[in-house]
């Protein structure tokens, strides 16, 4: 994993989104930012090539329930084009095949923060912010600058949103089933109580 730039500065260029990357992503007729062209024009900026007309699909919302995903991307459209995230990807163009897989919509990493998480919060937040430019380096392989490979992982751990709710939805079916263990166990003991005072009845 190699450095990238100083993380304050991806998280500032963060908290600058200008009101374009917080459009309204297009869904049929309605909404203003056609996402499959923005991936398109930010793949050039990097060096790579344009989205072909079947690459373009993966990046239109199909309904309403992409459409927290489908702004989250935007944002994180928005943070590669920082000019400390370019020079880094220019030196290693082959990790734009990686992110273009990241970035696409439906099932993966994106999809479960924008199930979890308002994208505007990535914008709004400062832990969130961090969260996500940390996010993308890992995406691309890069750290920030500054950091060892072992510290960039903890504190992306430390603020990782979906590893918290994974952890909380273990904790809530834990206490689910110990609640269901005990008042399987109480009714058992009434059923044994019922059944010990009908026999003393019939003796």
């Amino acid at each position: 994993m190699n450095p990238a730039p100083l993380l304050h500065a991806l998280t500032r260029h963060l908290a600058e989104t200008p009101a374009p990357f917080l459009a309204e992503p297009r869904l049929g007729r309605h909404g203003q930012l056609y996402l499959p062209a923005l991936v398109s024009d930010l793949l050039l900026l990097l060096g790579g090539a344009p989205l072909s007309v079947e690459q373009a699909a993966a990046f239109s919302p199909k309904d309403k329930t992409q459409r927290n995903q489908a702004r989250l991307l935007a944002i994180c459209c928005w943070l590669l084009y920082a000019e400390e995230l370019r020079a880094a990807l220019a030196q290693q163009p082959e990790r734009l095949t990686l992110l273009t897989e990241r970035l696409r919509l439906g099932p993966g990493e994106l999809a479960e923060l924008a199930g979890l998480i308002d994208a505007e919060r990535f914008i709004s937040e400062a832990e969130r912010r961090e969260e996500l430019a940390r996010r993308v380096l890992a995406w691309l392989q890069l750290r920030p600058a500054g950091e060892s490979e072992h510290q960039a992982a903890d504190r992306l751990s430390a603020l990782d949103s979906i590893e918290r709710e994974r952890v909380l939805s273990q904790a809530r079916a834990r206490k689910e089933a110990a609640k269901a263990r005990q008042l399987k166990k109480q009714m058992a003991e009434q059923q044994a109580r019922e059944a010990a005072a009908k026999a003393n009845r019939e003796w």
